[in-house]
């Protein structure tokens, strides 16, 4: 329980410093305030995490010894995590009891009180999880962001079809395809079946033959009949297509190619040509094959760092045509934060595989050994570890008809259980009424209930062979953790490239290091400063004195610091006087620093060379009593970075023009004048609307809007009669002032 309290060591005590020093020794007033309320603060938190805990300990002793999901809630009453268990009591306890690793800490830390809900069944706690990490979008779960939903091939069920690209699979009777890793290949897929198969295009049927038809890409329903006969084939030939059959169809139009050639069509030969290698490029990138023919979804997963790395293996027809990874942080355990990544994935895409493959749980065996007994592992867990039995024996021996038997007869079997299933709603502990759809949701997704009695790694919720049970069940499709064989090696093949993925985005992050906060450090080592964090830019900008305004940004150990920056108007400069400008910025941004106490900069760059360091270092020493270091970019002749100027006088700083120090005062510069050109184009695209009516006294924002939206443009203002003002509460006297305001103007 003394864990809960451990973030203490986040909230340093002062008291030393309080005890040791006087404000009037070593402390302004100010800073004495900041430490005192620093104190307060954190008092107040211990005291609330002590009310908090003993709040939890309580609840802890009443946590039953069922299957269910679980709710973590922060200070403000938010969910923050939301997990499954077998038995509640040992899940939710091992939070609050024993250590962790830093972001199960980090989690922790923040919770101050959890719900939970029960559930009849391991499998339907899987299923209560995925909708309420849907519904809540729990800070601290893994959530499926890479898109809302896959992407999907659709023939429309029309009178006369169409092809579609939809991320929404509806119970329209039209047939879906996918689904696609991305949009990409879902695109280019439909943009090769669009050129082999000459369905409609358009959205609203036209009058007339467009010039697809022209191009024999389509069949011009919009003037001719067409049969559904014809329509069926084209259905059924782009099913064949898109379930594997493309090497029958380059067959096909290989033969119609040649016969094309040998009656010199040569034009129709060659596009018959491109057809063949576009289906050469979009679905022939064949990384694996198998014997058997089946579809199957390949998963593996690898963690580092605390980062977890999911990958799927799209195997279609026994061929690999495409992978798909996500990354994301995780904080819980990492088999079942796995596992829930999976039923949120299956949960926003129904059309399945015939067989899901899984990998195992490598962590949470030596656990599961100690911890299971026998008759925890009866049911569910008997059947996966046939079906793996089955399905290893098989490998790639081409039993297919006999697996098909089997296959066949299982989910006879589940159907039977599917129909045989309770339909009682999980009994809520403590629920609220945001609650009660997830739950209506779980209840019709429940499958069966041979997951009731499967059981838990550790306290991780769900092992292997139960998460794979739990799936099947619930969609009705195989799955398998493979022990041997070829389809253990397609996990292994996932959770390497899950792997290799991870260490590329470290070593991305690591070159990302390299090109900010190190070169950020060399930089200052070049101009003499043992360190650079904080660097804070400037630029103005005007067209011939016009709207000019001029822009700060900051940054941070090589990085934009976005919050922190600045634009300005220019107030007392009139023209274009870049070094007046300079000057009022400067002394406006450092008189400010100085009031509000805010951090100084390692580093002050102006943009400009002699004349503009020189009326920044004169604000900031004579003016403003600072020694702050300043330096100038000097563009070249074509606007770009050409050099860095320092010193007083100011010389050039020898720096490599290929050198990561070089590119980050590129970005620097590009940075502040894209921000200081956006501003100055707010400003000009204000002024120019800026109507005649603002100049008039009596008129504000109001009633000009009012005056427009009457009469409709100045024009017909300027027309208009004293008496025309009348409706819109508007005075003689101040309808004579508009009139004559618009009368000079014309």
């Amino acid at each position: 329980m003394n864990e809960f309290l451990s973030q203490s060591s986040r909230f340093p005590l002062p008291r030393n410093s309080i005890d040791n020093h006087s404000p009037r020794e070593s402390q302004t007033p100010q800073a004495y305030r900041e430490v005192e309320h620093r104190l307060d603060t954190h008092l107040e938190t211990i005291q609330e995490q002590e009310k908090a805990l003993a709040h939890i300990r309580d609840k802890l002793a009443l946590l039953p010894e069922l299957p269910g999901c679980y709710l973590m809630k922060n200070r403000e009453g938010t969910i923050i995590y939301v997990g499954k268990a077998k038995i509640l009591k040992n899940r939710v306890r091992s939070y609050f009891t024993g250590s962790h690793e830093g972001k199960t800490q980090r989690l922790v830390i923040d919770i101050r009180d959890f719900e939970y809900i029960v559930t009849s069944s391991n499998m339907e706690a899987l299923i209560l999880e995925c909708n309420l990490i849907k519904l809540h979008q729990p800070r601290y779960n893994v959530l499926l962001k890479d898109d809302k939903t896959f992407p999907y091939i659709k023939i429309t069920n029309e009178k006369h079809p169409k092809l579609e690209v939809t991320r929404r699979v509806l119970k329209d009777k039209a047939r879906y395809f996918g689904p696609y890793p991305n949009a990409y290949a879902a695109q280019q897929t439909k943009k090769l079946l669009d050129r082999m198969y000459p369905l409609r295009k358009c959205g609203v049927m036209p009058k007339e033959v467009c010039l697809y038809y022209h191009m024999g890409q389509c069949l011009a329903p919009c003037v001719k009949d067409i049969g559904k006969e014809e329509y069926d084939g084209i259905r059924d030939e782009i099913a064949r297509f898109l379930g594997g059959s493309h090497e029958e169809i380059k067959k096909e139009l290989r033969r119609k190619m040649e016969e094309a050639a040998e009656d010199l069509y040569f034009e129709r030969a060659k596009e018959l040509r491109d057809q063949i290698l576009n289906i050469e490029a979009v679905m022939e990138k064949q990384k694996i094959n198998a014997t058997d023919k089946k579809d199957r979804d390949v998963f593996g997963y690898s963690v580092d760092k605390g980062w977890m790395c999911v990958q799927i293996l799209y195997i279609r027809q026994g061929k690999m045509i495409e992978r798909h990874a996500s990354s994301f942080p995780f904080y819980g355990e990492a088999y079942a934060d796995f596992l829930s990544y999976v039923t949120q994935y299956y949960s926003d895409n129904p059309a399945l595989p015939q067989e899901i493959l899984l990998p195992a749980n490598e962590e949470g065996v030596a656990v599961a050994a100690e911890g299971e007994t026998r008759s925890q592992q009866a049911a569910s867990r008997a059947d996966i570890m046939a079906a793996n039995e089955a399905a290893d024996a098989d490998g790639d021996d081409g039993d297919d008809e006999l697996q098909g038997e089997q296959d066949q007869e299982s989910n006879l079997q589940q159907e039977t259980r599917y129909h045989e299933a309770s339909a009682e709603l999980p009994r809520v502990a403590e629920s609220g009424a945001s609650y009660m759809e997830a739950s209506n949701e779980a209840k019709d997704g429940i499958a069966g209930e041979g997951a009731e009695n499967a059981s838990e790694s550790g306290a991780s919720g769900l092992g292997d062979l139960n998460g794979a049970a739990a799936l099947q069940q619930w969609l009705n499709v195989k799955a398998l953790v493979p022990k041997r064989g070829s389809k253990r090696k397609m996990v292994e093949m996932a959770s390497e490239n899950a792997r290799v993925s991870l260490e590329e985005k470290f070593r991305l992050i690591e070159r990302n290091e390299e090109r900010t906060s190190g070169a950020a450090d060399r930089l200052g080592n070049a101009l003499g400063f043992d360190s650079l964090h904080r660097v804070e830019a400037f630029d103005n900008s005007n067209i011939q004195g016009t709207n000019p305004v001029s822009a700060m940004v900051v940054f941070l150990d090589g990085k934009p610091a976005k919050q922190e920056y600045r634009k300005y108007k220019v107030r007392t400069v009139k023209g274009a006087d870049d070094y007046a400008t300079m000057r009022e910025v400067i002394r406006r941004r450092y008189e400010r620093v100085l009031k509000e106490n805010l951090p100084l900069p390692d580093l002050v760059l102006v943009d400009g060379g002699k004349g503009q360091i020189s009326v920044a270092i004169d604000v900031l020493e004579n003016e403003l009593g600072l020694s702050v270091p300043v330096a100038g970019l000097v563009k070249d002749s074509k606007h770009r970075t050409a050099q860095l100027m320092s010193g007083d006088p100011p010389e050039v700083v020898p720096l490599a023009r290929d050198s990561e120090e070089f590119y980050l005062l590129q970005r620097i510069q590009d940075e502040v004048h894209r921000f200081a050109i956006s501003f100055h184009r707010e400003q000009r695209a204000k002024s120019m609307v800026t109507s005649k009516l603002d100049s008039i006294p009596g008129i504000g924002e109001k009633r000009r809007q009012t005056l427009l939206k009457h009469f409709g443009s100045l024009k017909k203002i300027r027309e208009a009669s004293v008496e025309d003002f009348r409706p819109l509460s508007i005075g003689d006297k101040l309808a004579r002032q508009i009139l004559d305001a618009l009368k000079d103007e014309a």
